[in-house]
């Protein structure tokens, strides 16, 4: 098992080494998720310690993806994403206190909706020459 996590944290350093911009967002989006889904297990299985430090990495994730928004040049589609991003740091939060599983499935809802049309987005991205 020890072999495994190792392996699969040299493959993400590898993947966040040779990422471009798009794709880096992309790893932060697959990174919230996977914490999220993890977060959900500990909570079933009464892990009250792993929850919470899942939970808190979720967060920093998602935080980070509000610090890639481009206000300016985003305009409203920034401003609107930072409101959910800031809601979803809010329900997981909330999920955290309460071990509230719905507000955990809630907010992986929303990033999976986010992160398909970001993924959408890669071929076009990668066409134009945009990252």
């Amino acid at each position: 098992m020890r072999a495994l996590n190792q392996y699969q944290s040299v493959n993400r350093q590898t993947s966040i080494v040779d990422a471009d911009r798009h794709k880096l967002i992309q790893l932060l989006f697959d990174g919230a998720l996977e914490r999220i889904m993890m977060a959900k297990a500990q909570i079933q299985a009464k892990n009250i310690e792993g929850k919470n430090k899942l939970l808190g990495k979720a967060i920093e994730i998602i935080g980070g993806l509000r610090g890639f928004l481009d206000r300016e040049k985003g305009g409203e589609l920034a401003r609107r994403l930072d409101a959910l991003y800031e809601y979803m740091e809010l329900r997981l939060f909330q999920a955290n206190i309460k071990n509230d599983v719905a507000a955990i499935d809630e907010v992986v809802g929303l990033l999976k909706e986010i992160k398909s049309g970001w993924d959408g987005i890669r071929p076009k991205v990668l066409e134009e020459g945009l990252v």
